[in-house]
């Protein structure tokens, strides 16, 4: 590669990152090039980094009365911690996430969806084998922490899941 070619690589990885793209791809010719990052850098920011960014914030800054209201919101939130208590059922393999058994089809499951010990509730691609995921724990599916056709890495929470 010539240190032109380098350069423009570094330009797009800056720029793919700066606009939180996922995954990217270009086949040209004699050039093919697929880049993925790991989602954590690039998600959403969270509840927990919104009140760490609060938390910093000049104290001398002036604030709304709204803003003030809505900060102290999400730190009362995040100090309740929501997933205190629930169970986080994880993937046992790299692949990618799928929730119903093929496109178009009804979710294996939702969030309120009471699950038993063993029942299946997703697919996880790998290697173009479908591997069946089974429920670790019965209980309540409080919420899904993965998307459909998202890439996943070993031992990632891909749901919530109330025990009690």
């Amino acid at each position: 590669m010539k240190s032109q070619d380098i350069d423009d690589l570094r330009q797009l990885i800056e720029f793919l990152k700066q606009h939180q793209v996922a995954e990217f791809d270009i086949d040209r010719g004699d050039l093919k090039l697929r880049l993925k990052f790991n989602p954590q850098e690039n998600g959403p920011a969270s509840l927990h980094d919104l009140a760490r960014l609060l938390k910093a914030a000049p104290a001398a800054a002036p604030q709304s009365s709204a803003l003030a209201a809505a900060g102290s919101a999400v730190a009362a939130e995040s100090a309740a911690d929501p997933d205190a208590g629930l169970h986080m059922v994880k993937s046992p393999m790299v692949g990618t996430f799928y929730g119903s058994p093929s496109p178009g089809a009804a979710a294996f499951v939702a969030a309120g969806d009471r699950v038993e010990k063993g029942q299946v509730i997703c697919i996880v691609e790998a290697m173009k084998l479908m591997n069946e995921i089974e429920a670790d724990v019965a209980g309540e599916i409080v919420r899904c922490l993965v998307s459909n056709g998202q890439a996943i890495e070993f031992g990632q929470p891909l749901f919530a899941v109330r025990t009690a």
